[in-house]
Protein backbone atom coordinates (compact mmCIF):
# COMPACT_ATOMS: atom_id res chain seq x y z
CA UNK A 1 0.00 0.00 0.00
CA UNK A 2 1.64 3.42 -1.10
CA UNK A 3 2.56 5.60 1.54
CA UNK A 4 0.71 8.82 2.10
CA UNK A 5 2.65 11.90 1.20
CA UNK A 6 1.19 14.98 3.23
CA UNK A 7 1.00 18.05 0.90
CA UNK A 8 4.27 20.49 0.94
CA UNK A 9 3.75 23.34 2.67
CA UNK A 10 5.58 26.84 1.63
CA UNK A 11 7.61 28.21 4.52
CA UNK A 12 6.30 31.60 3.36
CA UNK A 13 2.41 30.98 3.58
CA UNK A 14 0.24 31.17 5.89
CA UNK A 15 -0.81 28.55 8.29
CA UNK A 16 -2.53 25.34 6.46
CA UNK A 17 -6.83 25.07 7.11
CA UNK A 18 -7.04 24.52 11.08
CA UNK A 19 -3.61 24.77 12.22
CA UNK A 20 -3.30 26.83 14.85
CA UNK A 21 -2.46 30.89 14.03
CA UNK A 22 1.01 31.90 15.29
CA UNK A 23 1.30 34.74 17.27
CA UNK A 24 0.96 38.08 15.31
CA UNK A 25 -0.91 36.32 12.68
CA UNK A 26 -4.51 36.98 11.40
CA UNK A 27 -7.01 34.92 10.36
CA UNK A 28 -9.77 36.38 8.16
CA UNK A 29 -8.39 39.46 8.86
CA UNK A 30 -8.35 39.84 12.62
CA UNK A 31 -6.15 39.74 14.53
CA UNK A 32 -5.66 36.38 17.14
CA UNK A 33 -7.32 37.53 20.29
CA UNK A 34 -5.62 35.12 22.80
CA UNK A 35 -1.97 36.04 21.56
CA UNK A 36 -1.11 38.54 23.90
CA UNK A 37 -2.73 36.44 26.63
CA UNK A 38 -0.07 33.15 25.88
CA UNK A 39 2.88 35.74 25.50
CA UNK A 40 2.17 37.41 29.03
CA UNK A 41 2.06 33.88 30.56
CA UNK A 42 5.13 32.59 28.87
CA UNK A 43 7.20 35.87 29.97
CA UNK A 44 5.19 35.43 33.57
CA UNK A 45 6.56 31.94 33.88
CA UNK A 46 10.16 32.55 33.19
CA UNK A 47 9.82 35.43 35.65
CA UNK A 48 8.62 32.74 38.66
CA UNK A 49 10.91 30.48 37.32
CA UNK A 50 14.18 33.52 37.80
CA UNK A 51 12.57 34.28 41.34
CA UNK A 52 12.40 30.48 42.14
CA UNK A 53 15.90 29.82 41.43
CA UNK A 54 17.39 33.06 43.28
CA UNK A 55 14.97 32.33 46.22
CA UNK A 56 17.68 29.68 48.04
CA UNK A 57 20.52 31.79 47.20
CA UNK A 58 18.84 35.03 48.84
CA UNK A 59 17.92 32.46 52.10
CA UNK A 60 21.41 31.26 52.35
CA UNK A 61 22.76 34.89 52.44
CA UNK A 62 20.40 35.73 55.14
CA UNK A 63 20.96 32.92 57.03
CA UNK A 64 24.83 33.45 56.79
CA UNK A 65 23.93 36.27 59.29
CA UNK A 66 21.67 34.40 61.75
CA UNK A 67 20.69 37.23 63.54
CA UNK A 68 18.52 38.69 60.54
CA UNK A 69 18.12 42.87 60.49
CA UNK A 70 15.04 42.56 58.34
CA UNK A 71 13.24 40.75 61.69
CA UNK A 72 15.19 43.06 64.03
CA UNK A 73 11.96 43.47 66.46
CA UNK A 74 13.09 46.49 68.96
CA UNK A 75 11.58 50.08 68.13
CA UNK A 76 13.15 52.91 69.43
CA UNK A 77 11.00 56.00 68.71
CA UNK A 78 8.81 59.16 70.27
CA UNK A 79 5.94 57.04 71.74
CA UNK A 80 5.94 54.22 69.64
CA UNK A 81 5.07 50.81 71.31
CA UNK A 82 7.80 48.50 72.33
CA UNK A 83 7.05 44.83 70.75
CA UNK A 84 6.86 43.84 74.78
CA UNK A 85 5.31 46.78 77.33
CA UNK A 86 7.22 45.15 80.28
CA UNK A 87 7.26 46.41 83.66
CA UNK A 88 3.82 48.42 83.43
CA UNK A 89 1.04 46.00 84.41
CA UNK A 90 0.08 47.99 87.95
CA UNK A 91 -0.37 51.09 85.89
CA UNK A 92 -2.60 49.37 83.50
CA UNK A 93 -4.55 47.42 86.29
CA UNK A 94 -5.27 51.08 87.77
CA UNK A 95 -6.80 52.07 84.58
CA UNK A 96 -8.67 49.17 83.89
CA UNK A 97 -10.16 49.92 87.31
CA UNK A 98 -11.14 53.14 86.41
CA UNK A 99 -12.70 52.31 83.24
CA UNK A 100 -14.60 49.31 84.71
CA UNK A 101 -15.83 51.73 88.28
CA UNK A 102 -16.92 54.69 85.81
CA UNK A 103 -18.80 52.12 83.57
CA UNK A 104 -20.65 50.77 86.73
CA UNK A 105 -21.49 54.65 87.72
CA UNK A 106 -18.86 54.88 90.70
CA UNK A 107 -17.41 57.83 91.39
CA UNK A 108 -13.75 58.09 90.04
CA UNK A 109 -10.82 60.01 89.70
CA UNK A 110 -8.98 61.03 86.85
CA UNK A 111 -5.32 60.23 86.10
CA UNK A 112 -2.10 61.37 85.62
CA UNK A 113 1.52 59.65 84.56
CA UNK A 114 4.27 61.63 85.24
CA UNK A 115 8.02 60.34 84.67
CA UNK A 116 11.21 61.41 83.10
CA UNK A 117 11.94 61.56 78.89
CA UNK A 118 12.05 58.20 77.62
CA UNK A 119 10.12 55.94 80.39
CA UNK A 120 7.25 55.34 78.23
CA UNK A 121 4.64 57.85 79.04
CA UNK A 122 3.00 58.52 75.89
CA UNK A 123 3.42 54.90 75.37
CA UNK A 124 1.64 53.95 78.42
CA UNK A 125 -1.04 56.63 77.47
CA UNK A 126 -1.60 55.01 73.95
CA UNK A 127 -2.12 51.71 75.65
CA UNK A 128 -4.91 53.29 78.09
CA UNK A 129 -7.18 54.56 75.07
CA UNK A 130 -6.64 51.10 73.37
CA UNK A 131 -8.88 49.78 76.21
CA UNK A 132 -10.90 52.60 76.60
CA UNK A 133 -12.06 52.02 72.72
CA UNK A 134 -11.96 48.25 73.88
CA UNK A 135 -14.82 49.16 75.69
CA UNK A 136 -16.12 51.22 72.90
CA UNK A 137 -16.04 54.68 74.72
CA UNK A 138 -15.51 57.74 72.98
CA UNK A 139 -11.72 59.19 72.80
CA UNK A 140 -9.88 61.96 71.93
CA UNK A 141 -5.68 62.87 72.41
CA UNK A 142 -4.21 66.02 72.02
CA UNK A 143 -0.61 67.34 72.42
CA UNK A 144 -0.47 70.30 74.65
CA UNK A 145 1.99 73.43 73.60
CA UNK A 146 3.25 76.57 75.56
CA UNK A 147 1.77 79.11 75.21
CA UNK A 148 -1.19 77.50 73.14
CA UNK A 149 -5.07 78.10 74.59
CA UNK A 150 -6.41 74.31 74.55
CA UNK A 151 -9.47 75.50 73.61
CA UNK A 152 -9.46 74.41 70.10
CA UNK A 153 -7.36 71.21 70.74
CA UNK A 154 -9.63 70.09 73.31
CA UNK A 155 -13.06 71.26 70.88
CA UNK A 156 -11.37 69.12 68.00
CA UNK A 157 -10.55 65.96 70.54
CA UNK A 158 -14.13 65.76 71.83
CA UNK A 159 -15.77 65.98 68.34
CA UNK A 160 -13.86 63.09 67.70
CA UNK A 161 -15.10 61.52 70.85
CA UNK A 162 -18.40 61.88 70.13
CA UNK A 163 -18.56 61.14 66.25
CA UNK A 164 -16.89 57.63 67.67
CA UNK A 165 -20.41 57.50 69.97
CA UNK A 166 -22.75 59.04 67.77
CA UNK A 167 -23.84 56.09 65.93
CA UNK A 168 -25.33 54.08 68.58
CA UNK A 169 -27.19 56.66 69.63
CA UNK A 170 -30.86 56.67 69.42
CA UNK A 171 -31.26 60.02 69.38
CA UNK A 172 -29.35 62.25 66.42
CA UNK A 173 -30.97 65.64 67.60
CA UNK A 174 -29.01 65.09 71.14
CA UNK A 175 -25.55 64.83 69.10
CA UNK A 176 -26.32 67.75 66.55
CA UNK A 177 -27.46 69.98 70.21
CA UNK A 178 -23.93 68.89 71.38
CA UNK A 179 -22.28 69.85 68.34
CA UNK A 180 -23.75 72.92 68.23
CA UNK A 181 -22.63 73.63 71.91
CA UNK A 182 -19.12 71.93 70.91
CA UNK A 183 -18.82 74.44 67.76
CA UNK A 184 -19.87 77.82 69.76
CA UNK A 185 -16.88 76.36 72.14
CA UNK A 186 -14.77 76.61 69.73
CA UNK A 187 -15.08 79.60 67.90
CA UNK A 188 -14.89 81.41 71.43
CA UNK A 189 -11.32 81.38 72.23
CA UNK A 190 -10.95 85.90 73.13
CA UNK A 191 -9.89 87.66 69.94
CA UNK A 192 -5.97 88.21 70.02
CA UNK A 193 -5.02 91.32 71.05
CA UNK A 194 -4.18 94.08 67.85
CA UNK A 195 -7.17 91.54 65.35
CA UNK A 196 -9.94 92.44 64.88
CA UNK A 197 -12.79 90.07 66.52
CA UNK A 198 -14.15 88.55 62.68
CA UNK A 199 -10.45 87.41 62.13
CA UNK A 200 -9.78 85.88 65.75
CA UNK A 201 -13.27 83.91 64.62
CA UNK A 202 -12.46 82.70 61.12
CA UNK A 203 -11.22 79.08 62.26
CA UNK A 204 -13.84 76.88 61.50
CA UNK A 205 -14.14 73.52 63.07
CA UNK A 206 -14.93 71.24 60.54
CA UNK A 207 -18.93 70.87 62.78
CA UNK A 208 -21.70 70.91 59.90
CA UNK A 209 -24.17 72.43 62.49
CA UNK A 210 -24.93 76.42 63.51
CA UNK A 211 -23.12 77.08 66.77
CA UNK A 212 -25.67 77.03 69.42
CA UNK A 213 -25.05 80.87 71.84
CA UNK A 214 -25.73 80.69 75.16
CA UNK A 215 -24.02 77.81 76.44
CA UNK A 216 -20.09 77.40 76.30
CA UNK A 217 -19.26 80.43 74.72
CA UNK A 218 -18.95 83.15 77.23
CA UNK A 219 -15.00 83.26 76.42
CA UNK A 220 -14.23 82.09 79.58
CA UNK A 221 -12.50 79.09 79.63
CA UNK A 222 -13.19 77.71 83.22
CA UNK A 223 -17.21 78.58 82.65
CA UNK A 224 -16.65 77.40 79.07
CA UNK A 225 -14.94 74.00 79.77
CA UNK A 226 -16.95 73.37 82.88
CA UNK A 227 -20.12 73.76 80.56
CA UNK A 228 -18.99 71.41 77.28
CA UNK A 229 -17.47 68.67 79.86
CA UNK A 230 -20.68 67.85 81.34
CA UNK A 231 -22.42 68.00 78.20
CA UNK A 232 -20.31 65.80 76.40
CA UNK A 233 -20.64 63.71 79.42
CA UNK A 234 -24.53 63.48 79.30
CA UNK A 235 -24.10 62.36 75.25
CA UNK A 236 -21.81 59.14 76.94
CA UNK A 237 -24.75 58.80 79.37
CA UNK A 238 -27.12 58.12 76.79
CA UNK A 239 -25.46 55.33 75.12
CA UNK A 240 -24.29 53.69 78.17
CA UNK A 241 -20.32 54.32 77.70
CA UNK A 242 -17.79 57.12 78.96
CA UNK A 243 -15.71 59.53 76.74
CA UNK A 244 -11.86 59.28 77.95
CA UNK A 245 -9.80 62.90 76.97
CA UNK A 246 -5.89 61.67 77.27
CA UNK A 247 -3.80 65.31 77.31
CA UNK A 248 0.52 64.63 76.43
CA UNK A 249 2.81 67.10 77.54
CA UNK A 250 0.08 68.07 80.31
CA UNK A 251 3.23 70.55 82.33
CA UNK A 252 2.67 72.34 78.73
CA UNK A 253 -0.52 73.88 79.27
CA UNK A 254 -0.78 77.50 79.66
CA UNK A 255 -1.33 78.28 83.56
CA UNK A 256 -5.05 79.68 83.34
CA UNK A 257 -5.68 76.73 81.10
CA UNK A 258 -4.55 74.41 83.93
CA UNK A 259 -6.88 75.92 85.88
CA UNK A 260 -9.53 76.08 83.64
CA UNK A 261 -9.29 72.29 83.03
CA UNK A 262 -9.05 71.39 87.00
CA UNK A 263 -12.31 73.20 87.42
CA UNK A 264 -13.96 71.01 84.67
CA UNK A 265 -12.70 68.26 86.39
CA UNK A 266 -14.17 68.82 89.56
CA UNK A 267 -17.15 69.66 88.46
CA UNK A 268 -17.37 66.43 86.75
CA UNK A 269 -16.82 64.19 89.76
CA UNK A 270 -19.49 66.02 91.52
CA UNK A 271 -22.01 65.03 89.31
CA UNK A 272 -20.65 61.77 88.43
CA UNK A 273 -20.39 62.13 84.76
CA UNK A 274 -18.64 59.55 82.63
CA UNK A 275 -15.52 61.65 81.26
CA UNK A 276 -12.15 61.30 82.33
CA UNK A 277 -9.23 63.31 81.69
CA UNK A 278 -5.60 60.73 81.42
CA UNK A 279 -2.36 63.07 81.34
CA UNK A 280 1.03 62.26 80.62
CA UNK A 281 4.18 65.01 81.59
CA UNK A 282 7.68 66.03 83.54
CA UNK A 283 7.85 64.67 87.17
CA UNK A 284 6.85 68.41 88.35
CA UNK A 285 3.59 67.67 86.76
CA UNK A 286 2.07 67.34 89.87
CA UNK A 287 3.45 70.49 91.48
CA UNK A 288 1.99 72.50 88.41
CA UNK A 289 -2.05 70.92 89.03
CA UNK A 290 -1.47 71.69 92.47
CA UNK A 291 -0.44 75.39 91.81
CA UNK A 292 -3.63 76.32 89.81
CA UNK A 293 -6.12 74.58 92.32
CA UNK A 294 -5.49 73.64 95.58
CA UNK A 295 -7.66 70.54 95.46
CA UNK A 296 -6.28 69.31 92.61
CA UNK A 297 -3.90 66.34 94.78
CA UNK A 298 -7.71 64.72 95.95
CA UNK A 299 -8.86 65.36 91.76
CA UNK A 300 -6.73 62.98 90.16
CA UNK A 301 -5.22 59.60 90.74
CA UNK A 302 -1.02 59.56 90.45
CA UNK A 303 1.08 57.06 88.98
CA UNK A 304 5.03 57.70 89.01
CA UNK A 305 7.12 55.49 86.55
CA UNK A 306 10.48 55.19 85.88
CA UNK A 307 12.92 53.14 84.68
CA UNK A 308 12.55 49.43 84.19
CA UNK A 309 13.76 46.94 87.34
CA UNK A 310 16.33 44.11 86.39
CA UNK A 311 13.39 41.59 85.83
CA UNK A 312 11.67 43.64 83.51
CA UNK A 313 13.99 44.81 81.12
CA UNK A 314 15.38 41.04 80.36
CA UNK A 315 11.45 40.69 79.17
CA UNK A 316 11.44 43.30 77.51
CA UNK A 317 14.52 41.85 75.71
CA UNK A 318 13.39 37.94 75.71
CA UNK A 319 10.47 38.45 75.08
CA UNK A 320 10.47 39.69 71.41
CA UNK A 321 14.13 37.62 70.21
CA UNK A 322 12.52 34.52 71.68
CA UNK A 323 9.70 34.85 68.78
CA UNK A 324 12.16 35.05 66.65
CA UNK A 325 14.16 32.14 67.31
CA UNK A 326 16.96 34.35 69.37
CA UNK A 327 18.65 34.77 72.83
CA UNK A 328 20.57 36.40 74.77
CA UNK A 329 23.49 35.00 77.41
CA UNK A 330 22.84 36.10 81.03
CA UNK A 331 26.45 37.98 80.47
CA UNK A 332 25.09 39.57 77.66
CA UNK A 333 21.77 41.32 79.02
CA UNK A 334 23.87 42.24 82.39
CA UNK A 335 25.89 44.40 80.01
CA UNK A 336 22.72 45.53 78.64
CA UNK A 337 21.10 46.19 81.73
CA UNK A 338 24.22 48.56 82.60
CA UNK A 339 24.31 50.26 79.41
CA UNK A 340 20.69 50.88 79.56
CA UNK A 341 20.24 51.65 83.04
CA UNK A 342 16.78 50.27 82.76
CA UNK A 343 15.10 53.05 80.90
CA UNK A 344 12.88 51.61 78.01
CA UNK A 345 13.88 53.52 75.52
CA UNK A 346 17.68 52.71 76.18
CA UNK A 347 16.49 49.24 76.40
CA UNK A 348 15.32 49.63 72.86
CA UNK A 349 18.03 52.16 71.19
CA UNK A 350 20.95 49.62 72.36
CA UNK A 351 19.00 46.10 71.77
CA UNK A 352 18.19 47.17 68.28
CA UNK A 353 21.75 48.06 67.47
CA UNK A 354 23.35 45.04 69.60
CA UNK A 355 20.77 42.75 67.18
CA UNK A 356 22.05 44.38 63.63
CA UNK A 357 25.67 43.74 64.46
CA UNK A 358 25.10 40.21 65.87
CA UNK A 359 26.29 37.40 64.16
CA UNK A 360 24.64 35.06 65.58
CA UNK A 361 22.33 33.33 68.33
CA UNK A 362 22.71 33.36 71.60
CA UNK A 363 24.13 37.32 71.81
CA UNK A 364 26.52 37.61 73.56
CA UNK A 365 28.61 39.84 76.02
CA UNK A 366 31.11 40.78 73.46
CA UNK A 367 28.84 41.47 70.97
CA UNK A 368 27.17 44.13 73.49
CA UNK A 369 30.49 45.72 73.62
CA UNK A 370 31.15 45.74 69.76
CA UNK A 371 27.39 47.40 69.49
CA UNK A 372 27.61 49.98 72.54
CA UNK A 373 29.80 52.38 70.61
CA UNK A 374 27.53 52.68 67.45
CA UNK A 375 24.13 52.68 70.16
CA UNK A 376 25.87 55.56 72.03
CA UNK A 377 26.56 57.45 68.74
CA UNK A 378 23.06 56.91 68.09
CA UNK A 379 21.87 58.06 71.28
CA UNK A 380 24.53 61.23 71.66
CA UNK A 381 23.28 62.78 68.10
CA UNK A 382 19.61 62.13 68.10
CA UNK A 383 18.41 61.48 71.63
CA UNK A 384 20.98 64.30 73.80
CA UNK A 385 22.05 66.28 70.58
CA UNK A 386 19.21 67.35 68.91
CA UNK A 387 17.90 68.49 72.74
CA UNK A 388 21.33 70.12 73.65
CA UNK A 389 21.23 72.00 69.86
CA UNK A 390 17.59 73.81 71.12
CA UNK A 391 19.45 75.85 73.75
CA UNK A 392 21.19 79.14 73.70
CA UNK A 393 24.61 79.91 74.81
CA UNK A 394 23.35 80.86 77.93
CA UNK A 395 21.70 78.09 78.55
CA UNK A 396 23.84 75.46 77.85
CA UNK A 397 26.37 77.02 80.50
CA UNK A 398 23.65 76.33 83.01
CA UNK A 399 23.21 73.24 81.82
CA UNK A 400 26.90 72.32 81.75
CA UNK A 401 27.01 73.40 85.48
CA UNK A 402 23.96 71.50 86.57
CA UNK A 403 26.14 68.21 85.24
CA UNK A 404 29.15 69.13 87.41
CA UNK A 405 27.55 69.10 89.88
CA UNK A 406 26.31 65.42 89.57
CA UNK A 407 23.22 63.60 88.55
CA UNK A 408 21.17 64.38 91.06
CA UNK A 409 18.37 67.20 91.74
CA UNK A 410 20.59 70.26 92.25
CA UNK A 411 20.05 73.80 93.98
CA UNK A 412 19.87 76.89 91.78
CA UNK A 413 22.78 78.83 93.96
CA UNK A 414 25.15 75.88 93.47
CA UNK A 415 24.54 76.21 89.79
CA UNK A 416 25.08 79.98 90.49
CA UNK A 417 28.53 79.41 92.60
CA UNK A 418 29.82 76.93 89.94
CA UNK A 419 29.15 79.71 87.63
CA UNK A 420 30.57 82.60 89.79
CA UNK A 421 27.12 84.61 89.09
CA UNK A 422 24.34 86.04 91.52
CA UNK A 423 21.21 83.31 91.52
CA UNK A 424 19.02 86.73 90.05
CA UNK A 425 20.94 86.76 87.21
CA UNK A 426 20.34 83.04 85.70
CA UNK A 427 16.58 83.46 85.93
CA UNK A 428 16.27 83.53 82.16
CA UNK A 429 18.37 80.79 81.48
CA UNK A 430 16.94 78.71 83.87
CA UNK A 431 13.08 79.87 82.69
CA UNK A 432 14.07 79.34 79.11
CA UNK A 433 14.79 75.97 80.12
CA UNK A 434 12.04 75.15 81.96
CA UNK A 435 9.76 76.41 79.24
CA UNK A 436 12.19 73.84 76.14
CA UNK A 437 11.67 71.20 78.34
CA UNK A 438 15.08 70.20 79.12
CA UNK A 439 15.28 70.97 83.03
CA UNK A 440 12.45 70.66 85.59
CA UNK A 441 11.66 72.10 89.12
CA UNK A 442 11.81 69.41 91.25
CA UNK A 443 11.36 71.38 94.11
CA UNK A 444 11.36 74.78 95.02
CA UNK A 445 14.80 76.19 94.67
CA UNK A 446 16.20 72.82 93.14
CA UNK A 447 16.87 71.81 89.44
CA UNK A 448 17.06 68.69 87.52
CA UNK A 449 17.12 67.14 84.30
CA UNK A 450 13.92 66.15 81.82
CA UNK A 451 16.13 63.22 80.27
CA UNK A 452 17.99 60.46 81.72
CA UNK A 453 22.16 60.49 81.52
CA UNK A 454 22.04 64.19 80.18
CA UNK A 455 24.07 65.38 82.44
CA UNK A 456 26.47 62.27 81.49
CA UNK A 457 26.61 63.47 78.16
CA UNK A 458 27.30 66.65 78.73
CA UNK A 459 30.38 65.97 80.66
CA UNK A 460 31.40 63.50 77.63
CA UNK A 461 31.48 66.76 75.79
CA UNK A 462 34.51 68.99 75.07
CA UNK A 463 34.42 72.41 76.77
Amino acid sequence: MAATVAPRQDLHAGPASGAPAACGAERDGTPEPRCGARRRAERATRRSGFYANLRPQLYRLIESESVDPVRNPYAPGAGQRPPELAGRDRELKQFEVVLERVARGRPERSMIVTGLRGVGKTVLLNAFRSMAIQRLWGTGKIEARPDQSIRRPVASALHRAVRELAPRHRAPDRIEDFLGVLKAFAQSEPEPSGKSKARAHRWQPGIDVPATRGRADSGDLEIDLTELFVDAASVATDVGAGIALFVDEMQDIPADDVSALCAACHELSQVGGPLIVVGAGLPHLPAVLSASKSYSERLFRYARIDRLDRESADHALLAPAEREEVTFTKDALDALYGAADGYPYFVQAYAKVVWDVAPDTPITADDIKVAAPEAESELAVGFFGSRYERATPAERDYMRAMAMLGDDPVSTASVADELGRKPSSLSPARDGLIKKGLIYSAERGMVAFTVPHFGQFLRSQPA
